[in-house]
């Protein structure tokens, strides 16, 4: 059984937990520290960003980020480098590298493929590649045990859920908001529509993201969904934390700010 599958099958009465940060920043050795940390505090799965230019589903945070990972150095090489290192204490934890196809185009998907098996990824989320553009790159993926992981929107139609889940494994990521990420104003009551209807033809769990920024929005989501997806304001979190309490190249404020954040989201998914 694959790690994703095997991580929501062990979940009992609750939502699973799934943060994203972006990977690099503020530098790769915090990256792995908060990894460790995020999961010590209740993160089930991980979603760890590919820094790119030109993040055009992103909001002004994760940005930010990108900006703040590629000025320090990150790479597509140095991402699956963290994921390789963070295998080595944490074989357990579910790590979804979410991006865009640029990077990938230009190490090329083969090439990609076979080194994020080696790393230890267990799914990939390419904003940018349609579902059409996955009839050859997902069959690459499945077959090195990669789940591919989609994004589905409240315009979505049923055509292309039903496309969508036909391809898709691992679990399918809802975008709750139109717009980018970081957003606000949830609808519920629209979230859990749309989740039914999602699952009216998927097999696999359903997570919901963007506009969940804190342990009353996360908590609302965790009550329609399977997953509740929070990046941007952990992202924010972090960085407000950045500091010159650097120790051994991790930042530690940073780190700490991270898990006692998330620590929040975690004790707010729990049933009571």
């Amino acid at each position: 059984m694959a790690r994703i599958e095997k991580t929501f099958a062990g979940i009992q009465d609750r939502a699973a937990l799934i943060p994203y940060i972006c990977a690099g920043d503020p530098n790769a050795e915090t990256t792995l520290a908060v990894m460790h940390a995020l999961v010590r505090h209740g993160a089930d799965i991980l979603e760890l960003g590919i820094p790119f230019s030109d993040p055009m589903a992103d909001g002004p945070v994760i940005q930010h980020a990108s900006e703040r990972a590629l000025a320090a150095g990150m790479t597509l090489e140095k991402v699956l480098n963290i994921v390789a290192q963070f295998r080595q204490t944490d074989t357990s934890t579910p790590v979804v590298l979410m991006g865009y196809a640029n990077p990938i185009e230009a190490m090329g998907r083969a090439i990609f493929a076979e080194a994020a098996t080696k790393a230890g990824v267990d799914g990939v989320l390419i904003v940018d590649y349609p579902p059409e553009e996955y009839d050859e790159f997902g069959i690459l993926l499945k077959s090195k045990q990669i789940d591919p992981i989609f994004l589905l929107a409240p315009t979505s139609t049923v055509e292309r859920i039903q496309q969508v889940a036909s391809i898709a494994s691992g679990y399918l990521y809802y975008v709750s908001l139109r717009g980018v990420t970081g957003s606000a104003q949830l609808n519920i009551e629209e979230v859990e529509q749309r989740v039914k209807l999602i699952k009216q033809y998927a097999n696999i769990p359903v997570g919901v993201g963007f506009g969940i920024s804190d342990a009353q929005s996360a908590k609302r989501i965790a009550s329609v969904a399977d997953a509740v997806v929070i990046g941007s304001k952990l992202v924010d979190t972090m960085h407000q934390a950045s500091n010159d309490q650097v120790i051994q190249g991790v930042s530690v404020a940073v780190e700490q700010a991270a898990a006692e954040w998330i620590a929040t989201i975690a004790q707010a998914l729990k049933k009571e």
